[in-house]
């Protein structure tokens, strides 16, 4: 149904939340128009969401089901839109993505507050725009505003997309009224009504740009087929509409099976489902309005800040004032940078830093709910920290180490309420990484863990529920994955073999050289402090050692895996790096041979495979697509290959375990052959 205002149709979309195209609001915006075009006091039509949504596209659920092909299905909802000959405006606020936009798009007109936000988000799930967006964008607002849309995927608000041509009008309030004043407009003029469908762009123009464009297409981007259908989609623009939508659908529907299209779907359900805690966990988690922080260096800071960002209350602890004015400045700076690139107005950052108390005085914790330790990386310090802690904390208060593979439960022992105490295991840097860990301890009571996700998603984090074991899940499966490249260094590989097979896979960086970066001494501290643990049958790599023992230790003395000129990186390892490795092959009797990219690749992907099904099996990860969440957004693990657990599913059974057989007989002790059919 439709309310009519003064002689405009106003009909107002109905599926909250956020309007999504599912079939049955497909089928009332047809129904509606078709009845406002039979009505003769109807003159023109606006469509209307609510304050959150115009419409936030397709419902994703829908795809690959029957209800994303019955009709209307949407390319009929915009041809419907398109051809009334009755004008169609439409009027924006919240969000118009996807096909929300396309949607606006087929109107005859299109108003916004200047605040609503409009995207193509399409290329986050490997896909294009699929019911006109490839071709009705660039006609509108140019083919360089439609490529970083389609590319990006990222909404620009209507504000920025003023002066474009793909809004007609954009005002800051009384959106409905001056909706129905563009379709009274259009109505009474003498011209055609202005359709997206009758411009075609030049094909010499078309050409140079795509050839141009294309060029500049990132290694990783290129992995993705997504892209290149992007440049295909807009070419289709020099031709006549029905030649251009029938490309663009074509193109659609061959991404929509990609293997790379079906990852990234798993991905974002994946992620939707990691937020989700178990039944048994379901309670109503603690008050959280203050959080205070003990450490104040690069971690510490970033966590202060993503509190800050959140609207807490913060106070930053450090042991002496030197260190308390490092890290005061450290978010002082941050804000400040902010401010001055543009990206944050003034007085949202003073706003922030007004919430920021930094103090030396512990008698300060009583005034937090949750308490994060953010200090050194090893178990005495933080045992004596919560001690501290369980002196001055307040009773009820949530109490959290930011440990990355320490064990949480021999934390909370140190206190007198192990059952208060849990583990957050932000990722560095915290002010940007959106994984976080949940540690669940033995002891840890539900309503803790509750508020630890609770807060999780407060701090716009990406929350996982793991439980305590060595390394969690992320830094588990890592040092899995990490093992076994240096497996293959003792076996044949040079580090920038190794490194580019990975990168070549769709890894953002080798683990090399992400062990550079990040300082190799973190990793040599953490195998010293295992080394009474080590069976003596145990597959045990020590070039990493050696190199320390040189003081090699990654980027920062610009010598690791890799010597570093001017603070780039040289593609190539030294002859020294080589000599500790050929003599590493040599003490365990190895015969070096070539490894090719397929095998390093293979091998890799195969210990992060093993780790996960050992750690599903133990209940440290409840759902096996945790797994994928945290590689994926913890270790640079290719979004469009889904993450090891998906990766996993789509090969052989048999060679998974025969491969995973042969790998535990070269891995020695504790390698140990996993359960696969927890996983697959």
């Amino acid at each position: 149904m439709f309310e009519i205002n003064s002689g405009i149709a106003v009909i107002t979309l109905n599926a909250p939340p956020v309007n999504s195209l599912g079939a049955a609001l497909r089928l009332q915006i047809v129904t509606d128009i078709e009845q406002a075009l039979a009505n003769p006091e109807v003159k023109g039509i606006i469509l209307v969401g609510n304050a959150r949504a115009f419409s936030a596209g397709a419902d994703v659920s829908e795809f690959g089901t029957p209800l994303q092909r019955q009709e209307p299905v949407l390319a009929g909802v915009l041809t419907c839109v398109q051809a009334s000959p009755k004008p169609v405006v439409a009027a924006i606020s919240g969000v118009a993505l996807g096909g929300g936009l396309e949607l606006a798009m087929a109107c005859h007109a299109r108003v916004a507050l200047d605040s609503a936000k409009l995207g193509l988000p399409e290329i986050n799930l490997g896909l294009i725009p699929g019911a006109g967006g490839t071709q009705a964008l660039p006609r509108l607002a140019g083919l360089a505003t439609a490529l970083s849309m389609i590319q990006s995927g990222t909404p620009q608000t209507a504000k920025q997309l003023a002066g474009t041509g793909l809004l007609d009008e954009v005002v800051s309030d009384g959106l409905i009224e001056a909706a129905c004043r563009r379709a009274r407009a259009l109505a009474q003029s003498d011209l055609p009504l202005p359709k997206v469908a009758d411009r075609v762009l030049d094909e010499v123009q078309v050409q140079a740009f795509v050839s141009a464009a294309r060029e500049k297409l990132t290694p990783r981007q290129r992995l993705q087929p997504a892209y290149s259908a992007i440049f295909e989609a807009l070419r289709a623009t020099a031709s006549p509409w029905p030649t251009g939508l029938s490309r663009e659908r074509e193109l659609f529907l061959q991404l929509q099976a990609s293997p790379q299209s079906r990852a990234l779907r798993h991905q974002f359900f994946a992620e939707r489902d990691a937020a989700k805690l178990p039944d048994s966990l379901q309670v109503e988690p603690r008050a959280v309005n203050s959080v205070a922080i003990i450490g104040a260096g690069t971690m510490g800071a970033g966590i202060a800040i993503c509190a800050l960002d959140a609207g807490f209350k913060v106070i930053l602890l450090e042991q002496d004032e030197a260190a308390l004015q490092r890290g005061h400045q450290r978010v002082s700076d941050h804000y400040q940078t902010r401010v001055s690139s543009g990206k944050m107005q003034a007085s949202v950052a003073a706003a922030a830093l007004a919430n920021l108390m930094p103090s030396t005085d512990w008698n300060q914790l009583a005034l937090a709910d949750v308490v994060v330790e953010a200090v050194f990386e090893d178990l005495a310090v933080k045992q004596e920290v919560f001690k501290k802690i369980d002196a001055h904390a307040r009773p009820g208060a949530v109490l959290a180490t930011n440990t990355s593979y320490l064990d949480v439960d021999l934390i909370a022992n140190s206190t007198g309420r192990a059952h208060d105490v849990l583990g957050l295991h932000f990722f560095s840097p915290a002010n940007v990484m959106k994984l976080l860990e949940v540690v669940r301890g033995t002891q840890t009571a539900a309503e803790v863990v509750a508020t630890g996700m609770e807060l999780g998603k407060k701090l716009k984090k990406l929350p996982v529920l793991t439980g305590n074991a060595f390394g969690f899940i992320g830094n588990r499966i890592y040092n899995a994955y990490r093992n076994q490249c240096e497996f293959m260094l003792e076996d044949g590989a040079w580090p920038e073999e190794v490194d580019a097979a990975l990168q070549a896979f769709g890894f953002a960086m080798g683990p090399f050289a992400v062990a550079d970066l990040s300082g190799l001494d973190i990793a040599w501290r953490m195998r010293k402090s295992q080394a009474a643990t080590r069976h003596p049958d145990e597959r045990y790599v020590a070039i990493l050692d050696h190199l320390c023992e040189q003081d090699r230790l990654g980027r920062k003395t610009s010598a690791g895996y890799y010597t570093y000129v001017d603070g780039k990186q040289v593609q190539t390892t030294d002859a020294t790096v080589r000599d500790i490795i050929a003599r590493a092959s040599a003490q365990r009797g190895i015969t070096r041979r070539t490894l090719s990219a397929g095998e390093i690749q293979r091998r890799a992907l195969l210990s992060m495979v093993k780790e996960a099904a050992l750690l599903l099996r133990a209940g440290v990860a409840s759902r096996a697509s945790d797994i994928d969440v945290v590689l994926v957004q913890g270790y640079g693990f290719p979004r469009w290959e889904g993450g090891p657990v998906f990766w996993a599913r789509q090969q052989s059974r048999l060679e998974l375990a025969q491969e995973l057989q042969s790998l535990a007989q070269a891995g020695g002790h504790g390698f140990g052959v996993a359960d696969l059919t927890v996983l697959l």
